[in-house]
């Protein structure tokens, strides 16, 4: 590997599995210090021995669990230089299905989680700089009618993601913030919306380049590149994932 983060402090949330594990694995391998979040305590701490960082366990909707997160990290070593908002929830229902303790908990995990690491984090990384990736998805730049308040919650991120990158820029804060739309990711979470008898291994880029499903790889390479320096001057961007369902569908 080329250690392109060197000697960088990265805090990933939703670690334990998917992409976040993707991405732990990635940025370790790449000479980050590691601080991996989830409520997964068994396979984050698992994967954490394996690539040597550090398992926090952490609610993201929890005020206090972000400081903790954050003053541990700075604790042991002494700065933040990289946020990934990663953690997240799926559930799927049209407006007409869609309940209202659904849309709760998805704006709740998926949006009020964002502005918390954010905020959190913004008020270290500010002595020195840093980056902060946050994950939307395809759903927020097009129609998922049978994904309404995810559609929203993921919304919510991107629009988030661009005030924070124009705040840290005008206050010189150095600090860049950039989204990340995937779409077809195959993680355990999106598993089950494939419908019976389909194999989403099938469906991946690597067997035929016209599907869309993505490994979770593939985002990690992504979110690599925007943590990296290698973007210094990547500020505010919505980058999709999505082998190109995006421009299909409009």
């Amino acid at each position: 590997m080329s250690q392109r983060l060197s000697g960088k402090v990265a805090i990933v949330t939703g670690a334990a599995s998917g992409v976040g594990e993707a991405v732990a694995r990635r940025f370790a391998c790449e000479g980050a210090h590691v601080i991996m979040s989830d409520l997964n305590e068994t396979d984050g701490s698992r994967i954490a021995q394996e690539i040597g960082a550090t398992f926090v366990r952490h609610d993201v909707t929890d005020p206090e669990g972000w400081r903790h997160v954050v003053d541990t990290t700075v604790e042991a070593f002494g700065r933040l230089d990289i946020l990934v908002n990663n953690a997240g929830v799926l559930l799927k229902g049209d407006i007409e299905e869609a309940s209202y303790e659904d849309w709760k908990r998805l704006l709740t995990v998926n949006a009020d989680s964002v502005f918390l690491g954010c905020k959190t984090a913004i008020a270290v990384m500010k002595k020195q700089g840093g980056a902060i990736v946050n994950m939307s998805s395809i759903a927020a730049l097009a129609a998922k009618e049978d994904y309404v308040a995810y559609s929203a919650s993921k919304g919510a991120v991107a629009a988030l993601t661009r005030a924070v990158a124009a705040d840290c820029r005008l206050k010189r804060y150095r600090i860049r913030c950039n989204s990340i739309h995937p779409d077809g990711i195959l993680t355990p979470m999106t598993r089950g919306g494939y419908p019976d008898g389909v194999d989403p291994e099938l469906l991946t880029i690597d067997k035929d380049p016209m599907n869309r499903a993505c490994r979770p790889s593939d985002v990690a390479d992504a979110v690599l590149y925007l943590a990296s320096d290698e973007a210094r001057a990547v500020n505010g961007i919505e980058l999709r994932i999505d082998s190109g369902q995006f421009v299909m569908s409009i």
